[in-house]
């Protein structure tokens, strides 16, 4: 039995997925370690500092598969502490004097920090990867249902006609918009940390810039204006970040949800052959995916208190933020790629009822046309008495179960100005779906 489910053997693809599972893993965690202390002493070497053999006997050492965790595990709980294990280790493999050289001017959580980075680095590229696939399938959704008229819905209640295509683009623009924060986001927090015990480079001095740079430049990160090590803050945003996208993916899977429901059925996840909605009701075809998506957005969510709380950090160094980064990070990336893979499959298999769509326009009796009769009156008497003149007529439909066009006849003002064809063209909800259309159209081209 598993503490977290999402390294429970049933339920982990539920709330992580396999690639974020092997970006976290704990031997990625320490080949991350390896690869930066190897960064580190090539950097030295270049620079003059640490014997070049010595530079390239560490690198020899720098593959995590050569490593016994079970046994740096016992060493880390011997000896309270994370990194130490893994240089006295590394250490050992080294031939001659090459392992005195290994986390020359370094410390811990200049590793520590650093590998974190580089895990995040490789996850966002997944991520980002998926989201790209998303984002295609929402284009190719707006697309094929630009026209396709349904009822918009405000306060839970029908407004007026809308599109679907008009719906999804605007889920469209909103991935669109993660996808840029990503890469800004990227480009701030994307930087690696050496900068020694307080963050001053004491123990190398003059040198510690240089070795800086072109160790960042190994590692592909760019390089810090000055240590971080208690500047949480791009931490922080990409904790934001990740969980505003699973935010996003919750949202769009809520909203399929209530478009699925058997009153509306509008449209309806991918139900495979085999897929069962309850053990005890046959005809069920319940919105799994939907409902596993918005549990991730929410889990999502709460990864993002600690990262906000770790911006209070003490002094030069605060090893509580450390621990709870340790806890969230990799979880809050996993149900965030869980939620984006799952909207990939829901989106790409969507069944569409564009029949069920329409059916559901007519349920009001008109009444949502309510807006189309008033402006149709407004340049003749006026807004404000338009409105209360269609007013007092939707609200006595509503009441007595009659519909809009029964309602209209009742009116005086409308019947002198409107002829009964011209009354049913203002009450066909397909022509009144303003710019849906258009806006469809202009999220589309935003992103050719």
């Amino acid at each position: 039995m598993s503490i977290y489910v999402a390294d429970s053997e049933l339920f982990r693809d539920q709330f992580s997925t396999p690639e974020m599972r092997i970006i976290f893993d704990d031997r990625m965690t320490v080949q991350k370690w390896l690869d930066v202390e190897v960064a580190l002493a090539r950097a030295e070497a270049e620079l003059g500092m640490i014997p070049a053999a010595a530079a390239e006997e560490i690198a020899g050492v720098g593959d995590a598969v050569d490593y016994d965790l079970a046994a740096m595990k016992a060493e880390m709980d011997r000896t309270s502490h994370p990194i130490v294990p893994l240089v006295r280790a590394m250490e050992e493999k080294c031939k001659g004097d090459a392992g005195g050289y290994i986390h020359w001017g370094a410390t811990t959580q200049d590793i520590m920090d650093t590998g974190q980075i580089l895990q995040i680095k490789d996850a966002w590229k997944v991520i980002a990867d998926d989201l790209e696939l998303l984002e295609t399938k929402l284009a190719e959704l707006a697309r094929e249902h630009r026209a396709t008229p349904m009822a918009g819905r405000t306060h839970g209640q029908q407004a007026q006609p809308v599109t679907f295509g008009y719906k999804v683009a605007v889920w469209l623009d909103e991935v669109r918009r993660h996808q840029v924060r990503m890469g800004e986001a990227a480009g701030r927090s994307f930087m690696g940390q050496f900068s020694g015990a307080v963050g001053t480079m004491a123990a190398i001095g003059e040198d510690g810039l240089a070795v800086q740079e072109l160790m960042m430049a190994k590692l592909d990160l760019k390089v810090p204006n000055i240590s971080w090590h208690v500047a949480r803050d791009t931490m922080a945003e990409i904790a934001f970040v990740m969980a505003s996208v699973a935010g996003t993916m919750g949202k769009i899977a809520h909203e399929i949800f209530l478009m699925s429901k058997t009153e509306l059925a509008e449209v309806e996840e991918p139900f495979p052959p085999g897929k069962v909605g309850s053990s005890t009701m046959p005809h069920k075809r319940n919105p799994a995916i939907c409902e596993s998506v918005v549990a991730l957005a929410k889990a999502a969510k709460y990864c993002v208190t600690p990262a906000l709380e770790n911006l209070i950090a003490e002094n030069e160094r605060d090893k509580i933020g450390l621990q709870a980064e340790r806890e969230y990070v990799a979880r809050l990336h996993g149900h965030t790629h869980a939620a984006v893979k799952k909207m990939v499959v829901l989106t790409a298999g969507l069944n569409v009822k564009a029949d069920n769509m329409r059916r559901n326009l007519d349920i009001t009796g008109g009444l949502m046309l309510s807006e189309a009769v008033m402006m149709a009156l407004a340049p003749v008497l006026g807004r404000q008495e338009a409105h209360e003149i269609i007013y007092e007529a939707a609200q006595k439909a509503a009441v007595e179960g009659r519909t809009m066009k029964e309602a209209l006849g009742d009116v005086p003002a409308v019947m002198e100005k409107f002829s009964d064809t011209e009354i049913d063209a203002i009450l066909d909800p397909a022509a009144y779906t303003g710019l849906s259309a258009a806006f469809v159209d202009r999220v589309l081209s935003a992103g050719e």
